[in-house]
């Protein structure tokens, strides 16, 4: 299991990974835009549906497991270890 943190922004004008970033606190995350409403768990699903297809795994390897509420997110990815250099904001989006 990988981790990673992502800030969401709903609403957006298209489903896509942006860049990474890191706020005040030290925290770094990867900036998503999904253009679902933050209703009803919308948003989650289509934060697990465009991280799923930038990673290259598939959807049910990708779940929101904190921030299901909140703009900053966590989430659990069932992947290959190769993954972990891209989610440790070692590769471009």
């Amino acid at each position: 299991m990988h981790r990673l943190t992502v800030r969401v922004q709903p609403n957006a004008s298209a489903d896509r990974v942006e860049t990474w970033e890191t706020d005040a606190a030290g925290r770094t995350y990867l900036k998503v835009r999904v253009r679902a409403v933050p209703e009803g768990g919308k948003a989650n699903a289509a934060v697990e549906k465009v991280v799923a297809k930038w990673l290259g795994v598939p959807k049910s390897a990708v779940k929101v497991v904190t921030g299901t509420k909140n703009r900053l997110k966590g989430l659990e990815i069932d992947g290959p270890p190769d993954l972990a250099a891209k989610l440790a904001g070692d590769a471009e989006p």
